[in-house]
């Protein structure tokens, strides 16, 4: 029996980076890592108090380190991430997703040594991070969604104790928190328990009559039920304080971008129906504002209020640079189909499940416009549904609206709705040809019914 022969030595992998560190960073303790060549002890420990991370910075530079990869775990990586991008170190921030695939590394300084190691290689993929200035208004715009958050749960509260009283101000309003809904609300706390004096509090656009808004506040108040109510409106006003401090800093940082462009901006397109003003928007003039920063309306894209278009720009980092083309911005936001090929056949297609906040944003925009009637895109979105069911026509629009969006930011050009009036008017020409060759194979001509009514007026 012939011995096997022995495998041939694998070639080592071409350093790429020579200058490259891995650090394994946690909630109490930094491991790092440089090349062995560097020092006589290339893995080091470090806390994670301020002058720590300033002493871990000054050990890299001494080391001639250019390039830095860490891991994004938790929150722990943000100090370290802004100390050493200030000290003018290349920082990969790595998805864990890449590393933990591999068996066998269960401590602190392996993980920092095989991050460096994979690092040297240009093995390591970097995640997107906008630029400084708008990792500011992203935190500002976070901060805000999260304050929103936390006020709905006090809205719900008040609900619940007004339930508790059998004061049934949810069925007179469509929403308590309302100019009419908080009047009544404050008027309850501030000890005030005759119906009909409440139902004076009525806005004239509101639907309930005075007198069924009596009925409703017709309650059996307890002192208990009442201080839960006054509790939970001091925290929704709380909070409702707080969201307008945000907008305050979030427009002071938007005042401050410089612009895109010198030349002077048209005004931007005034939209068909005027749009109704959402409570949790912003009270500054986000349209203004952001059409100065970025040099086109981006808000004129039916579908994308000023709300999303500022969470999509300040996730994104305010331009479309870091993505060659729009098919790769539509897959960093994933809504592209991911197809999963093997000896040339696709054996699945599936679009990616991910917590990418602008593609989350695009979807909902795309799913307003399910009832836009007076847009090409609305009605884009439903021939979709019919065609593809409600998830896919989401995502089909949101793919369509992220292309318009890296369109219009990349070469700075207005948006033209007429361009999507004539897409419709191709695909309304499509179906009328095809009713036509149906009609034909049944000896049947299809006849508009405007000629009709001309000859049924004639007759």
């Amino acid at each position: 029996m012939a011995k096997p022969r022995a495998a041939a030595p694998q070639s080592k992998l071409p350093v790429i980076a020579p200058n490259a560190a891995g650090l394994d960073i946690g909630s109490t303790e930094i491991w790092a890592c440089v090349p062995a060549d560097r020092t006589e002890t290339p893995v080091r420990r470090y806390g994670t108090y301020t002058p720590d991370l300033h002493q871990l910075a000054d050990w890299l530079v001494s080391c001639q380190i250019t390039s830095v990869a860490l891991e994004a775990t938790g929150v722990y990586w943000l100090p370290v991430f802004e100390i050493l991008e200030a000290r003018g170190l290349q920082v990969y921030l790595l998805n864990p997703h890449q590393l933990k695939h591999v068996p066998g590394r269960k401590s602190d300084v392996q993980d920092c040594q095989w991050i460096q190691q994979l690092h040297s290689y240009g093995l390591l993929r970097n995640s997107f991070q906008p630029e400084a200035e708008m990792r500011a208004l992203r935190s500002y715009l976070r901060q805000r969604s999260m304050l929103l958050e936390h006020r709905a749960a006090h809205i719900q509260h008040m609900q619940k104790a007004m339930q508790q009283m059998n004061v049934q101000l949810t069925q007179a309003v469509d929403d308590i928190t309302g100019s009419t809904g908080l009047t009544i609300i404050r008027a309850i706390v501030a000890g005030e328990r005759d119906p009909q004096l409440l139902a004076t509090y009525r806005q004239p656009g509101c639907a309930k009559s005075a007198a069924e808004i009596a009925k409703a506040l017709t309650g059996h108040y307890q002192a208990e039920h009442v201080f839960a109510l006054k509790q939970a409106l001091l925290l929704y006003d709380t909070y409702t304080e707080q969201v307008q401090a945000c907008d305050v800093e979030i427009e002071r940082q938007l005042q401050a971008l410089t612009p895109q462009t010198d030349d002077e901006l048209p005004p931007p397109r005034q939209r068909s129906k005027a749009a109704s003003a959402s409570k949790n928007g912003p009270r500054y003039d986000a349209r203004g504002l952001l059409y100065q920063a970025t040099g086109v309306d981006l808000c004129a894209i039916d579908g994308l209020g000023p709300t999303t278009v500022q969470q999509i720009l300040f996730e994104i980092g305010g331009s479309v640079a870091a993505w060659p083309t729009s098919k790769h911005f539509c897959a960093w936001l994933a809504l592209a189909p991911r197809h999963e090929i093997s000896g040339g056949k696709v054996l699945r297609r599936h679009v990616p499940k991910t917590g990418n906040r602008a593609g989350q944003a695009f979807r909902l925009a795309a799913q307003t416009l399910f009832r836009s009637t007076d847009t090409a895109l609305g009605a884009y979105s439903r021939r979709m549904r019919a065609r593809h069911g409600p998830e896919r026509a989401i995502v089909a629009t949101a793919h369509k609206l992220a292309r318009i969006f890296y369109t219009m930011l990349k070469e700075r050009i207005s948006f033209d709705a007429s361009q999507a009036q004539t897409d419709e008017d191709r695909q309304r020409q499509r179906k009328l040809n095809y009713l036509k060759r149906e009609a034909a194979k049944l000896n049947y001509t299809l006849t508009p019914a405007e000629s009709l009514a001309v000859v049924a007026g004639t007759s």
